[in-house]
């Protein structure tokens, strides 16, 4: 799509007395276009579910056709604001539908033309996103305007567009968005409008609705991917191989054939061939989608299947990762692992070794951090009705576009009798991003055709069927100048297989500030799968860096706030030395505290690959307590971000506080332990989670040090970064105790 004002491409058709305008050429489908059907209801077949983009109905309801699925993080809310900005229209009337993966497909990559990957996924301020919405509600605004300007004879120039009324001022008339919808299908504009200057926006960076869900949430009728009821449905417990990479074995269906409500079973064989995909669409890797061996059993209600699930008598074979017999092991490879030559080198900028070596002041600390689960509130689950000529699912993924193909290639059906229904989700954080899961629910409802089918992986097995925050070990080393600053950096990183290595050069510390960096990386081949974790790689790499960071400055002798403002002094991104000032400030740093009391200081960055003025920084001071026997209460967190530009303050400060807590959760609670290949934990009773009471009194996300830059950069991932450094040195500060792994909650605090 060509968004310049001559080749910007409109499809404007009339419908029921209605504007539709999508940024697309118009096809044979879109004029199939029929109301998106209600839960439960199946829409006819060859029928298109949704029209691209924006709908304007007679009674001037704005209907916003969004890709990406809102996992908590307001994604829908803020593509209905752009949308406003430009179309000037009532904000209580306008609301969300998603985007179809189908039409997508079938339309031509009508959504993902320009954004791939990134369309149907949960980013929702990327330029080109941004770009897109705002013109779609220009180009609709001005055809509204050109209907009211020929309705009334006058220029268009002279017709106002509000709050979703057309106003002539000189004649005092006035018409609805929803009286002229029809009449502007038919309007064609010799040049399409170019949205206004970000210096003129009314709406975006002004306004802070609430999310367009939480109606819905508080009235209990939102429907999330465990809530769906579809007709003559049925339901399957999943049990799947406990040692990740294992194999059934055998199993005994016939001991509980006979169990109330029982209908059958269904095997998921890993080795069963499956059509080749497209490995463009899985940006993390094919290898996270395929399908693990499992088996469910099928009854009429949820509970009948999972007690026949658990009196079933099931076998398995563990495969390679029952070497691992002990957690011990595991952790005591990837740490053995920090002390070898890397085998791939991540970073290599001047000698770091050589000048390492030349430095009389040397800071070297080995760090830790374990497998980690998402532990979303909503277990894993999905819906699949397989028939012999269409597959529908319903499903709380994250990426509806990476889901659609994985149920065409499991199921076996052409893409494009393949129809994929978002729900809401109850929680993501990366787990639901693979797609990993709908393939396992396609997999159990094809061999019950014709029914549609609940399947419910339990809290147990959502636990232990994870694909976890890989583990890491890393060992860093810095030679440090006269002054105290680190003129030479030396990093190994040791781990599982997955994110271990990412962002490790993702900050001023090795984009140039640091002359002589050198970054290897070693993969440790645990069986346990991993993936995305909320702020992936990023999350525990910001512990490293910043923990060491902490150390460079106790070794230096300078206090740790002044010394991130030496370091970064001469970054040419002023974001990063205003955010530390404006948290500092903030916080009270430097103010005299009780014994037994701590602050701490850590600033990070996500998205900005190295280079200044990108992706979204935040410094975090965290405020603690810590009792003589090592009871820890975090007393404060301030957060200081700078995304560039803010557009929605509520939103970003939403995202910036829950991910502050899902920081410290990270680093006080979060360990998984294996034991033969297979997770331990199972249920919240083994991995503890925060509890209200275990919160901090205060959370305060101050915008001081908001640069105005263009970008407005994502956010959902930023606060994890810094949070649980900031803890672990306010920590230290309480203690003295310098804390190098995680959970926390395992160590010895204790002081005297």
């Amino acid at each position: 799509m060509n968004h310049s004002r001559r080749k910007f491409l409109i499809t404007a058709a009339s419908v029921s007395g209605g504007l539709m305008l999508g940024v697309t050429l118009p096809t044979g489908a879109m004029a199939a276009f029929v109301k998106p059907q209600p839960w439960g209801e199946l829409p006819p077949d060859n029928s298109a579910e949704f029209t691209p983009w924006i709908t304007i109905g007679k009674d001037s309801t704005v209907t916003v056709r969004v890709a990406t699925p809102d996992i908590g993080n307001g994604v829908m809310t803020q593509a209905l604001m752009i949308v406003t900005e430009e179309l000037n229209c009532d904000w209580n009337n306008v609301r969300a539908e998603y985007a179809s993966p189908n039409r997508n497909y079938v339309d031509g990559q009508v959504y993902s033309k320009e954004m791939g990957y990134a369309a149907f996924f949960a980013r929702s301020t990327s330029p080109k996103r941004v770009a897109i919405l705002l013109q779609a509600g220009a180009s609709a605004r001005e055809r509204l305007k050109e209907a009211a300007a020929q309705t009334w004879d006058v220029p268009r120039s002279e017709i106002l567009a509000k709050d979703s009324l057309l106003i002539h001022a000189k004649t005092n008339r006035r018409l609805t968005y929803g009286d002229v919808a029809e009449k502007a299908g038919s309007v064609q504009l010799e040049l399409e409008p170019v949205p206004k200057p970000r210096d003129e926006w009314w709406f975006l960076g002004k306004a802070n609705p609430r999310k367009v869900q939480q109606p819905l949430i508080a009235r209990g009728t939102a429907v999330y991917g465990i809530d769906v009821k579809v007709p003559n449905m049925v339901h399957a417990a999943l049990m799947q191989s406990p040692a990740h990479g294992g194999r059934l074995k055998s199993f005994d269906f016939d001991k509980v054939r006979n169990m109330p409500g029982v209908l059958g079973f269904a095997v998921v064989d890993p080795t069963e061939q499956r059509p080749a995909i497209d490995p463009k669409l899985f940006p993390f890797g094919i290898e996270g989608t395929v399908a693990q061996s499992g088996i469910a059993v099928v009854a009429e209600h949820y509970w009948q299947a999972r007690k026949a699930l658990e009196a079933m008598p099931v076998e398995w074979d563990d495969g390679p990762g029952a070497m691992w017999k002990a957690n011990d092991q595991v952790n005591r490879a990837a740490l053995a692992a920090v002390e070898q030559e890397g085998e791939k080198v991540e970073v290599r900028r001047g000698n770091a070794l050589e000048h390492i070596r030349q430095h009389k002041k040397v800071v070297e600390a080995v760090y830790f951090t374990p497998f980690a689960e998402h532990a979303a509130m909503e277990p894993l689950n999905g819906t699949a009705l397989v028939t012999k000529d269409r597959v529908d699912v319903w499903h709380p993924s994250q990426q509806g576009q990476q889901a659609h193909i994985i149920a065409a290639q499991e199921s076996g059906m052409a893409p494009e009798r393949v129809f994929f229904h978002q729900t809401n989700v109850g929680g993501g954080f990366g787990r639901r991003a693979y797609g990993n899961d709908v393939r396992m629910v396609v997999a159990v409802a094809k061999k019950f055709p014709g029914r549609p089918v609940k399947v419910i992986w339990s809290r147990e097995e959502t636990t232990r069927q994870g694909r976890y925050r890989d583990l890491k070990a890393v060992k860093l080393r810095a030679g440090l100048d006269d002054s105290g600053m680190p003129a030479a950096l030396h990093i190994r990183v040791a781990g599982a297989p997955g994110f271990f290595a990412r962002y490790l050069n993702d900050g001023p510390h090795s984009s140039g500030l640091v002359e002589n960096v050198l970054v290897e990386s070693r993969t440790v081949p645990l069986n346990v799968m991993t993936g995305p974790y909320r702020g992936p790689g990023y999350n525990t790499n910001a512990f490293f860096i910043e923990t060491f960071v902490d150390e460079c400055a106790v070794a230096a002798g300078i206090d740790p706030l002044e010394y991130r403002l030496k370091l970064y002094a001469n970054w040419p991104d002023r974001g990063w030395v205003s955010c530390l000032k404006e948290v500092a400030t903030k916080a009270g740093w430097g103010r005299k505290l009780p014994k037994g009391w701590g602050q701490g200081i850590a600033i990070t960055n996500w998205g900005m690959q190295g280079k200044p003025e990108a992706g979204t920084t935040v410094a975090a001071i965290v405020t603690v307590e810590v009792t003589k026997d090592g009871v820890v209460r975090v007393d404060s967190i301030d957060i200081a971000p700078d995304p560039g530009t803010v557009a929605y303050h509520d939103g970003v400060a939403a995202q910036m506080e829950g991910g502050a807590l899902f920081s410290l959760n990270m680093a006080l609670n979060e360990q998984l332990t294996v034991a033969s290949g297979r997770i331990v934990e199972s249920n919240f009773h083994e991995y503890p989670m925060l509890r209200i009471g275990d919160a901090p009194k205060r959370i305060s996300v101050h915008f001081g040090a908001v640069s105005g830059h263009t970008r407005m950069s994502e956010v959902g991932e930023s606060a994890v970064g810094p949070v649980a450094p900031a803890l672990g040195n306010a920590l230290y500060a309480a203690t003295g105790k310098r804390l190098r792994s995680m959970p926390f909650r395992t160590q010895d605090l204790s002081w005297s």
